[in-house]
């Protein structure tokens, strides 16, 4: 069907749906469920009768057996904006590309069976489709920005329906990763000319010398709901490396020399660790949603598990 996914899949991802906990929704009615109580005919919960309450709500068939009162509660039916934010930047392109072996020019090497692919910009693409086709096929309003250098570079979107996932699969194949990612500003940027308030999915390895904290700040004053996708890589996570080497920046080719040995790499385990607890306490106190992923996992068990432990999808 297209290199990111094949039909079985896609009838997958259908079965799930974008959660937004906290966003308001728009206007119009879409196919989605809310997780807040609305006026559509779906049965959701029940609560206790207060004064004041519109008696035609209440169960008169759950009166007659408890004598209690109680009211229905209904969800609504509506649309969500859903904003899937891709880094673009250098250090994604990771492990290095190694398209000459094929043939073929740099971002043209053929995707890896699905799921197997370790490399950080097309597991992002192959995430950022799942989410958009989750979006699209609930009738959702979607939109896919890619973030490089200090701002959106290029959209997808907004667009609803399930008859535009094609459209975005093949956007999202002819992106590449270069050049190096401002988060803070990119960030920015994108709330100022994002649209609509609605999930705000960024999909990053969080390699930013400023940081995220004043560009997560930016979508959240926006309105949005946050979500990060923090990928790296598992050379990232446990080297391979010994010996004395020099490393080279990918973004800004700055060297450094280093001696790695068993108590360097115990450091380096360490200051990861580290790092990603500091990174999931920080957005667990803002009220985001951190989800720390090893690109050596099979990225259906991400959207299957990960993201569904994390109430993102369900």
């Amino acid at each position: 069907m297209t290199r990111l996914f094949d039909e079985t899949t896609l009838r997958k991802l259908e079965q799930l749906t974008l959660i937004a906990h906290k966003v308001r929704a728009g206007a119009i009615k879409g196919e989605r469920r809310s997780t807040k109580k609305g006026t559509s005919i779906e049965f959701a919960d029940y609560r206790d009768y207060t004064r004041g309450d519109d008696l035609r709500r209440l169960d008169w068939n759950v009166y007659a057996r408890l004598e209690k009162p109680f009211i229905k509660l209904l969800e609504e039916e509506e649309d969500l904006s859903a904003h899937i934010l891709l880094d673009a930047s250098q250090s994604m392109d990771w492990p290095q590309d190694d398209s000459a072996l094929f043939g073929l020019s740099r971002g043209e090497r053929p995707l890896a069976p699905t799921g197997s692919d370790p490399h950080k910009f097309r597991y992002g693409q192959r995430l950022a489709a799942a989410l958009g086709h989750i979006g699209l096929a609930t009738g959702d309003r979607v939109a896919i920005g890619l973030l490089a250098g200090n701002r959106l570079v290029d959209r997808w979107g907004p667009y609803r329906s399930r008859g535009q996932t094609m459209a975005m699969l093949q956007w999202l194949e002819g992106q590449s990763a270069k050049g190096q990612t401002d988060l803070n500003a990119a960030l920015k940027d994108y709330a100022l000319r994002g649209g609509r308030p609605g999930l705000a999915l960024v999909i990053t390895d969080m390699f930013s010398p400023g940081g995220f904290k004043d560009g997560l700040n930016a979508l959240q004053g926006r309105g949005h709901e946050v979500t990060i996708l923090h990928l790296l890589a598992p050379d990232e996570i446990e080297p391979e490396l010994a010996g004395d080497i020099r490393l080279i920046d990918s973004e800004t080719r700055q060297p450094q020399d280093v001696t790695v040995d068993g108590a360097m790499r115990n450091l380096y385990a360490k200051r990861l660790r580290e790092w990603r607890e500091e990174l999931g306490s920080y957005c667990l106190s803002r009220d985001v949603h951190y989800v720390a992923i090893d690109t050596g996992m099979a990225w259906e068990n991400v959207i299957l598990y990960a993201l569904r432990r994390a109430g993102v999808v369900r």
